[in-house]
Order: structure tokens, then sequence, then C-alpha cells
């Protein structure tokens, strides 16, 4: 059951049930799904992957693939759309509802200009001439907040970044003025900041367009500040309905209460234990009886085994949770550490402590330039650029420093450059000691064993062909362990992170998302390593899943006495995990020191917008928030360079006079103390309270 709409709604769907064929047997995708918007409502949906929130769109829009048995219900404005033809369907899509998918590189055309697209999907809909439409093209870019419009709508989608293109893809959505647009994980792998330039043309094109939105997201705290109703998936169906406000602060379903628990955030005070949900998402094929959350419920009984409970309401009429112990978590107002299992999170390294302990790694005026070329045939270059461009750090032992900063800003070549264990193009990078430019063959080959990495897609990192003792093995056979003590090193890794060692002999297609993880943390520990990297290692987990591991690389810090180097986007894992912050801009580092400096006030405006720019998982916190919207895109690393590079999209530029911008135009500032472990490279730096 599901708050009834203000008005009638533009969009009704009732008990929506989708099954695929599979030589496995039928998978029951979605299991009844029943819910309904009003017009100019935003309805949020969220569940882990393979939860049915993507193929209930799809079902609506009459885009499943042909074996696909659909049946239920789907009214637009009181008109029934499934059984309709392809033809009557599409006299719908784009006109009526509109769709914004995932990945914008793959929904739009290479071959064609965003704007020949654009126009495309104005004049299928409207009687209209090219001239007129080319017209409407150039105004919806501009509306979607493309700069230069006219010019950019003859560019190619490879020429536009990846919120660039998200936002063509809305631009496309709104031009025939939708009644309903469907957004499907529209801020997945986006940058922070792009994220919040998307959410704020979304609500543009609600308010220019008056759409409904059905927002489909694993991000609860996007859906805290964006949406007004939410519907939580669980194994295909509907598990807890309600508003914003009523299923984030009186949660009555355990699967909600362990999403919210597993949520890091951004303006915690303190290390609060993250909750993980043990385990993974059933099969879809032939679900046994009983709830399917259960074997994973710490509290279910045994009526939960036996029979599925059924979506009613709780206290409130319009808020409903389909499990058998609602009543009993009502009453005892139970929060996610009452329900799920969270450890203590280990003591972060303060300064005091931090100075008596060993440097780990050392990163002194790291510079790394490519070269530009020109040419077809004869190649010749033409000049340089510095994807790094004199940073400096240091880790010391037992430490996590996060380094943080939009795609592009050199986080990853910064790690190849410490990986590669070689010479930079200037500074230095000194390793347990060892300047890395000094070492022979052979000293290099044995300082490696001390540095490892955990990649950020452990299906692509981990070899398909091989099973995971061979994997684990591999480097221990590299440095000449014996075969007994490899099989015995094996094992002791896989219990280390929380996998059974009769899983050696399984191949990385038969893990999950999380545990194909653990095995690739446990391949960066098999030679017992003193610094790892962690190049986002958590960012294509589910939230539940994501939980553990945060947790497990925490225990595994403390009690192996790791250093990490914590490369990541997502600064709410940073806030949670890391004992310092290094921002980086265009090569550059803007502003380092210890997390709870840096987050609280920090002083660069670049990273005020950044941490601005993080959702809450808390609807009131997130709907007072002012956040600081970056204008563009990150420059590109070609433009020259003199002043400060940040000042083209800095608000505080903006603000001054011209006298004093001359300081920002001129000198590219240095990094100057702003208080105990707290450094910024800003010729005004101020304090802002961001959260």
């Amino acid at each position: 059951m599901t708050q009834p709409a203000p008005s009638e709604p533009v969009l009704r769907v009732s008990n929506l049930v989708v099954d695929f064929p599979s030589e496995a047997g039928t998978v029951n995708a979605v299991r009844g799904v029943s819910y309904e918007v009003a017009p100019g409502e935003v309805f949020g949906v969220v569940g882990e992957s393979g939860s049915g929130k993507s193929v209930s769109a799809l079902a609506v829009l009459g885009l499943l693939p042909k074996q696909a048995r659909v049946s239920g219900s789907v009214q637009y404005r009181g008109r029934e759309l499934l059984g309709l033809g392809d033809a009557e369907m599409s006299e719908i899509r784009g006109l009526e509802i509109a769709m914004v998918f995932q990945d914008p590189l793959s929904a739009l055309t290479p071959v064609y200009t965003v704007g020949q697209q654009i126009v495309e999907a104005v004049r299928i809909h409207n009687d209209v001439s090219r001239d007129d439409a080319e017209a409407k093209a150039t105004e919806l870019l501009d509306l979607v907040g493309i700069p230069n419009p006219g010019e950019r709508a003859r560019s190619f989608p490879h020429e536009f970044s990846g919120g660039m293109r998200q936002r063509v893809m809305i631009a496309m959505a709104i031009a025939n003025n939708p009644d309903v647009i469907i957004a499907d994980e529209p801020t997945t792998a986006l940058d922070v900041t792009i994220q919040a330039q998307v959410l704020e043309v979304l609500e543009r094109a609600q308010e220019a367009t008056g759409a409904a939105i059905v927002m489909i997201t694993h991000d609860l705290g996007v859906i805290a500040g964006f949406a007004d109703r939410v519907m939580v998936m669980y194994a295909g169906k509907p598990v807890e309905t309600g508003s914003v406000d009523d299923v984030f602060y009186r949660p009555r379903m355990p699967y909600t209460l362990g999403l919210l628990g597993s949520l890091p955030r951004a303006d915690a005070t303190a290390r609060e234990p993250l909750t993980p949900v043990e385990g993974n998402p059933p099969s879809l094929v032939g679900l046994p009886a009983g709830c399917p959350f259960a074997p994973r419920c710490p509290l279910k009984i045994d009526v939960c085994e036996v029979t599925e409970p059924p979506l009613l309401p709780t206290d409130d009429p319009w808020h409903a949770s389909a499990c058998h112990r609602t009543a009993y978590v009502a009453e005892n107002d139970l929060k996610p550490t009452d329900v799920f299992a969270a450890p203590i999170p280990p003591p972060v390294v303060d300064e005091a402590m931090r100075e008596g302990r060993p440097v780990v790694l050392q990163v002194t005026d790291l510079v790394r330039t490519f070269p530009l070329t020109r040419g077809l045939i004869f190649r010749r270059q033409v000049g340089e650029v510095a994807a790094v461009d004199g940073i400096s750090f240091d880790i010391r032992e037992g430490e996590t420093l996060g380094l943080v900063g939009e795609s592009g800003c050199g986080k990853t070549t910064t790690i190849n450059e410490i990986l590669a264990l070689a010479k930079p193009t200037s500074g230095a990078i000194s390793v347990l000691g060892r300047d890395t430019a000094t070492l022979s063959t052979r000293e290099r080959h044995d300082l490696r064993r001390h540095i490892s990495v955990v990649f950020q897609d452990p299906m692509a990192s981990l070899d398909p062909k091989l099973p995971v003792s061979d994997i684990l093995s591999e480097g221990l056979s590299t440095y000449g362990v014996d075969k007994s003590e490899r099989s015995r090193r094996v094992r002791e890794l896989l219990q280390l992170v929380g996998l059974s060692p009769t899983h050696a002999s399984r191949y990385p297609h038969e893990f999950s998302g999380g545990q194909r993880q653990r095995v690739g943390i446990a391949r960066a520990l098999a030679l017992q390593p003193k610094l790892v990297v962690l190049d986002e290692p958590v960012s294509a987990l589910d939230v539940s899943i994501r939980a553990g591991v945060i947790n497990l690389l925490e225990q595994l810090r403390a009690t192996l006495r790791l250093s990490y180097l914590f490369v990541a986007h997502d600064l709410s894992v940073v806030r949670h995990s890391a004992d310092r912050v290094a921002v980086m801009y265009l090569g550059r580092i803007v502003e380092l020191g210890a997390v709870a400096p840096v987050f609280a006030q920090p002083a660069h405006p670049y990273t005020q917008a950044l941490l601005s720019a993080i959702p809450l998982p808390d609807p009131r916190r997130e709907r007072a928030r002012k956040r600081i919207i970056l204008q563009g895109d990150l420059p590109s690393t070609k433009e020259e360079r003199v002043g400060c590079r940040f000042r083209a999209r800095c608000p505080t530029f903006a603000a001054l006079d011209e006298t004093r911008r001359q300081a920002c135009i001129e000198v590219d500032p240095s990094l100057t103390p702003h208080g105990p472990d707290h450094v910024a490279a800003c010729h005004y730096p101020h304090e802002a309270n961001v959260f």
C-alpha cells in the first residue's frame, strides 16, 4: 500500500509481474509491484541489484525483450498500457512517458550529433520544421546547463563528459513536455559535483514540465533530498513503502533498517559502526516458501520461513511493511544497531600518535607529464601536459590517507606512479624509506611485495580462467614460496577475509560481487604488504554489501598494522574510513589534513563544493542544506595553467572585486597552514560548515 497521491495519479502500476525463462528455470524478476504517482511528484524506488527496480521500469515502457512474460496492469491517465503493440507504445514513449537511462553513452547513438538526436526526439512526436526543432534542441541544451548550446549541439556524444551526456539525456527526456519521467540510476558513477548538477537539472526540468518523476537508485541520500515517497524493493517485491520521512525515520522492515545502517555519513562527528546485512539476495529462480529476506534477517521467527508476509499498513495507514515482525520493530523502536551486529571501529590515528610512527610512503613534489603530439602518420611532440603537478604527502604505519577529487584530477596517475616503483618525471617517491628512482631491478622486485593494490572492479581484476586457489597463490609462487606453504597461506587468507577455505576451488563467476572483492583483498594481502592501495574498492558494490567490505578493511588495518592509500570519489566512505584526506584538483593538492577538521571546517572553496554535494541519508537535514553548485566540468588538462587553476569555477573568485582577483589570476596559491594538521592552497581561504 502506498500513500494516495494528492490528485488523480498520472501513472498507476498494479500487481505487476515479470518472468523470464532461463535454462535454470523461470526467473521471477518482478513479483507483484504496485504504486501510483501523482503529477509533479517524485517517487523513489530503492533496493539492491537484482531487486527488480529497473525491470519494473522497463516493463512500464514496454522495453523488455520479447521472451519476458508480463502481467498485471500499467495505466497512464487511466489508459491501460500492457498489451499495446510497439507502434502504439512508440506514440507514448518520449511524448507522455520519457526515460533517462543509467548509461548515457550506451543510450546515445555515437554516429549522430547530440543536436540531431534531440531534433529527432522532437520531430517524431510533433509536426514542426527542422529549423524549429533545431532551435528547440538549442533551447533544451541551454535549459539543462550545457555551455555554448548552439555550438555543442553539433558535437558527438564521445566529445562530452559523463555528466554532460547525462544532461543531454535529460534534455531529450523533457523535449516533449512528458507527464512522467522515469530516471533509472541517473547519477550512478558520476562525481558528487556532477551528481549535484544532474539532480539540479532534473529539478529544473520538473519545474519546466510539471512532470512526475520515478527515481530509481541505490543511493538513499539522493532519495532523502529529492523524493516525496519511497518504495523499498527486495527479491522482486516491495517490502516497505511510505513517505520519505516515515521510511527514513520510522523504518518498520529489518531490510530497510539494514540499508540505512550500512550507510557511512559525511556529516558524522565520529566513526559510527556500520551495520552490514550479511549474506546475499536470493536467486529469483524457484524461490522457497517464506520471506525471501529470512536467511539474512536476525529477527526471523518460525513463521518467516513458512509464509511470505504481505505488504500491510503499519501504525500509519499510508506507511506499509511486508514483515511478520513489523509490530515488534515498531513497539521497540529498533535502530539498525539493535538488529544487525556491527564491529567496534578501530581508533583514529591522532596527530600525537602519528608523529611517532614510521613513514611507509613519502611523496615529495611529484610531477608526471605526458607528451602532447600531432599528426596522423608522422607524430611530433608539440608540448606536454602535467597530469600530476607537484604534490606532496606521506602515510604513516597503520594510517589511512584518503585521496579524493573529481575524475581527471590526477588520482589514478598518482597511484600508478606509486605502484610503478620507478623514477617519476620530477620529484621523489619513497616506499619504506627506499627512493624508487634509485632502485635496481632486483631491489624493485624485493620492494614490490610490500605494496599491493585492490582494484575497483573485482570481476575485471580476477582471472576468470583460474580458481581462487591459483589466484591467491600466484604472487606467493613468484616470490618462491613452496607448494605446501602456499596451500596453508591460501586457506589462511580466505578465513582472514571472511570466506571459507572450501571456496578455494571455485572460480570468480561463482561468487557474488562482495565475495569477489574479498578475494581481491585476500590476493592483495598474500605477501603480507605494508602498504595497500585501495582504488575505489567499494564503488561497484551494493550499499549493504559495501558496509561489510568497509568493516573488513578497517579490521584488517587494525589487526595487521596496514597502511592504506584510499582513492575514492565517495567522500562519505572517506569520512568513515580515513584518518587524513588529500583533496586534488587538476593535478595539485588543494587541501590536506586530518579528516575531522577538513570535513568540519573545509577552507578551500573546491573542498566546500565537494562536501556540500554529498547527499545525506537524512531527509530533514538534506532539505535544509544549501548546495554549492560548481558551474561546468573539470577543465581540460591541456589548457595553459596560470594563476589559480580553480578560479574559473570558484564561487569565491566570482564574488571578489577586480583588485583582489589579480592574485588568483596571476599566482598559483601554495599550501599554507590553516590549523593543526590542516593546510589549504587558496589566496582567500575561509571556513565553512557545509553540513
